[in-house]
């Protein structure tokens, strides 16, 4: 394992600075904040950012953005290899005050790579400020893709979500939920894409996927993993999985 502190480079004075790590299969880290707004990108493996208000979710080819100031913890699936950025507020490739994935282009892969070979205290106008520059831009340019579970933030909506993912229940109905929760179904189902911006049924796939890929990193079948949690087939979980991540679930088959 390789640790390097993003505290202990945050006070440069540098509009985003670049820290490698590299951590062991299914290592945590506990509660924490930044000062700076955080990208995180697993160059190898999965991560999982989890805050008071949901989970994001960063396979290959995506990152995690957590603003300044935002407790979170971070789950690794498999061994991880992180390239993170932290960035100022107001810099141009800062991405807001809410937790995000962002599609991370080959060369914004490269980019990340990069700047976590560069001195912090970097020449701004040398070649490696402009590297960092350019790294800043091509952040502001990323698109946002849907990867995160986001809880309601009624109290008693988003224990029942919790649950869900300590407990998959798959083949629960809206009106099994509604009901627990003393809802109207036309009431519950208004108030949950109010409050999480997704359906029930696209909260459901994408908690499916949070669930799975642990499982998925640790050799299960894919489908036993499917029936596990509500699919008719292997095929049917693997069309959901590459529709919402982008690759099939045998990406993350640990290699031998």
């Amino acid at each position: 394992m390789r640790w390097n502190d993003p505290a202990s480079v945050e006070h440069i004075d540098r509009p985003i600075i670049g820290v490698g790590n590299e951590y062991p299969p299914a290592f945590e880290l506990d509660w924490h904040e930044h000062r700076r707004g955080q990208l995180l990108y697993a160059a190898r493996g999965v991560v999982v950012v989890s805050t008071a208000h949901g989970a994001w979710i960063a396979p290959p080819e995506r990152a995690v953005w957590t603003p300044g100031g935002c407790p979170h913890a971070v789950r690794m699936i498999g061994a991880v290899s992180t390239r993170s950025v932290l960035i100022e507020a107001g810099a141009e490739g800062a991405l807001g005050e809410s937790n995000k994935v962002i599609q991370v282009s080959p060369l914004l892969r490269s980019l990340l790579e990069a700047a976590c070979d560069i001195p912090p205290e970097y020449d701004r106008g040398g070649r490696d400020g402009k590297l960092m520059a350019l790294l800043l831009a091509e952040l502001a340019a990323a698109p946002t893709v849907p990867l995160a579970v986001p809880f309601p933030q009624t109290s008693a909506m988003a224990a029942r979500c919790q649950a869900f993912l300590a407990q998959p229940t798959p083949h629960d109905s809206i009106d099994q939920w509604s009901a627990e929760l003393g809802m109207g179904r036309r009431a519950f189902t208004r108030a949950f894409r109010r409050e999480t911006g997704l359906s029930f049924g696209a909260w459901r796939q994408q908690a499916c996927i949070l669930v799975a890929l642990p499982r998925l990193a640790e050799g299960e079948a894919v489908t036993t993993i499917a029936f596990d949690l509500g699919y008719d087939s292997a095929a049917a979980f693997t069309t959901m999985f590459k529709r919402r991540v982008g690759v099939s679930p045998s990406r993350y088959k640990p290699s031998v």
